[in-house]
């Protein structure tokens, strides 16, 4: 399949999509209700998509989230099954996908991953940190669904092991965009300031919860 044209790209629409559906083994407890700095997680989590200007609803979640946006439901099985229900229940061509687990991400990353994919038509767009692709945020195209759902059926691999096949049987690139020039050049800074080297952190423990408190308080925060 060929890329998609850049004058068609700039039309694709797209959702955000907030993954909750994780175990939260390591926190003791769900963390989408964590707070984190005196909001839970998952209000964090839809805020920073809605602040990259989408639509959000929340895939997977283990508990009540309906007050913090729609929710899609999924049978269980980790990450790739609330990826898979929720492109099933996409309307756009391009769904947005961050985990409830990642507060420190700016709005303005997400928007220049969601540019990235519509500017090259890739499958799938992520970041890269430290010379390592990252399996999330993540923009995934909704054609990618049938190749992601056979993965998942027959547990050949995580969410990153089925974008890379998605890709190759789309015929589509699996970019990767670099977080650190990003943040270097100033393309995408963070709104309160927060340095770049932040910006991915996964908040899986109580003591990676009062970390990211205290960058978002502004207690450990690097211009």
């Amino acid at each position: 399949m060929s890329h998609v044209p850049a004058c068609a790209a700039e039309e694709e629409s797209a959702e955000g999509f907030v993954l909750a559906g994780g175990a939260s083994s390591r926190m003791g407890r769900d963390k989408a209700l964590v707070e984190v700095a005196g909001r839970p997680l998952a209000a964090h989590a839809v805020g920073i998509l809605r602040e990259a200007g989408l639509p959000a609803r929340i895939a997977g979640a283990r508990t009540e989230l309906d007050n913090f946006a729609p929710v899609v439901k999924d049978a269980g099985g980790g990450p790739l099954a609330g990826v898979c229900a929720a492109l099933e229940a996409a309307e756009a061509e391009l769904a947005v996908f961050l985990p409830v687990d990642m507060p420190l991400t700016p709005g303005a990353l997400i928007g220049y991953l969601l540019h990235h994919a519509r500017a090259t038509g890739a499958a799938v767009t992520v970041p890269r940190q430290c010379g390592f692709a990252q399996t999330f945020p993540a923009v995934v195209r909704r054609a990618a669904l049938s190749e992601l759902r056979r993965v998942l059926e027959n547990g050949e691999g995580g969410c990153f092991a089925a974008f890379t096949q998605a890709a190759e049987r789309l015929g589509m690139p699996l970019a990767q965009v670099d977080v650190e020039t990003l943040a270097q050049c100033g393309q995408v800074t963070h709104p309160l300031g927060i340095a770049g080297r932040h910006w991915l952190m996964n908040v899986n423990t109580p003591e990676e919860v009062e970390q990211a408190a205290k960058l978002l308080s502004g207690a450990l925060r690097v211009s």
